[in-house]
């Protein structure tokens, strides 16, 4: 069985209240889901280094600054709180490919149509999903240029995701991969799957698992690279978007 968290939580994660007291109990850094050491193949795979990346509800985590030591040139991270911006401006201030800017990912007039080369979305999806189910929009997709990407990292399974990524109107060539979340072991009795993390899974024609896909971890987390289609991109990755 496979689990959407979003669908369990009394927390207003939508509000900025909530997370400015969070931020000022929390002074120290922390990484939702996955480190940039995870991710990295990813990342390194479909966004390069010279892209213009958008990191979407940054929290005080260190990604971006991992993403830099890793030689990308220009991140700009929003966050709704306005304590954690503050808190980032001040640890990162002296280091140039990294911006902050207080933002609530709803509303980003502030950016023009097609001004990133990818959106990144660790966590924040999920945390809009807490307060509103009928989510009716994606984190950045206006912004991304044509065939940019917006990677979204995640609990949510695709019959819960899918229906939100899979939409006409955005026209993703989506590809998902599922890793294990950090410190899972196997247990004991356990074969080794000869299945690797970094290959991609393949979907059914309605964009699910196959009936006979078995999830190692049930707390895995998703990746779905969804890269923003037209009639003149050419397809960025390797094969993807499998369907059985």
């Amino acid at each position: 069985m496979y689990r959407d968290v979003s669908a369990c939580n009394t927390y207003n994660y939508g509000d900025a209240l909530y997370w400015n007291s969070r931020y000022v109990q929390e002074a120290g850094s922390f990484d939702w889901y996955q480190r940039y050491s995870a991710l990295r193949p990813f990342a390194r795979k479909y966004i390069p280094t010279s892209s213009r990346v958008l990191m979407v509800g940054c929290g005080n985590a260190v990604m971006s600054e991992d993403m830099v030591k890793d030689g990308y040139e220009d991140i700009m991270n929003i966050d709704i709180s306005s304590v954690v911006i503050d808190m980032m401006k001040r640890k990162y201030g002296y280091i140039p490919q990294l911006k902050y800017m207080q933002m609530d990912v709803r509303d980003m007039s502030f950016f023009s149509d097609e001004s990133f080369h990818s959106v990144i979305d660790k966590g924040t999806l999920d945390s809009l999903m807490f307060y509103n189910q009928q989510l009716p929009f994606l984190p950045g997709c206006r912004l991304l240029k044509p065939g940019g990407v917006y990677m979204l990292i995640t609990y949510g399974d695709p019959t819960v995701r899918i229906p939100h990524l899979n939409r006409p109107v955005f026209n993703w060539k989506i590809t998902l991969y599922i890793i294990p979340r950090p410190g899972f072991e196997r247990p004991d009795g356990c074969c080794s799957s000869s299945k690797s993390f970094l290959e991609p899974v393949p979907l059914t024609e309605k964009g699910l698992l196959p009936a006979d896909f078995v999830l190692e971890d049930p707390d895995s987390h998703y990746i779905y690279v969804c890269q923003k289609m037209d009639e003149t991109i050419v397809d960025i990755s390797h094969p993807t978007m499998q369907q059985v």
